[in-house]
């Protein structure tokens, strides 16, 4: 499990990169909507996805390295993905995002796999504070 939560934290890092490089360079790739509002409110999540780009790298150093603190920042990494989750999703279900076309379907696994990437984290978060004595 530890390999694959390895691999879930690189996965993370590499779509967050990607995200912003390419909503800051050509937003209408990503939009799922057009409308002032949608911009405004994804325009307000760079520094919160920083911040989980940032706990996801910090978890896999620790991890790779054995460390006590991968806990902590498995832990931190799994909490700001559910709020992003729960940002993302309500406001997609409140606008029709969803259903809005290629744009929507796209929104949709973004919102999924960042629900499947928070729980698995944090459940292997979990375990592993429960193992160490």
């Amino acid at each position: 499990m530890r390999r694959t939560v390895q691999a879930m934290l690189v996965v993370a890092i590499v779509i967050d990169i990607a995200y912003w490089t390419i909503w800051f360079t050509d937003r209408d790739v990503l939009a799922s909507s057009h409308r002032s509002a949608y911009y405004e409110f994804e325009d307000a999540f760079p520094l919160a996805d920083l911040w989980l780009g940032i706990a996801c790298v910090l978890a896999l150093v620790a991890l790779t390295r054995g460390r006590p603190s991968a806990t902590f920042w498995l832990t931190c990494a799994g909490s700001a993905g559910l709020y992003l989750f729960g940002m993302d999703f309500l406001y997609d279900v409140e606008n029709g995002i969803f259903t809005s076309g290629g744009g929507g379907v796209v929104e949709a696994v973004i919102v999924a796999l960042t629900l499947v990437f928070s729980v698995t984290v944090l459940r292997f978060a979990w375990q592993r504070q429960l193992a160490v004595p």
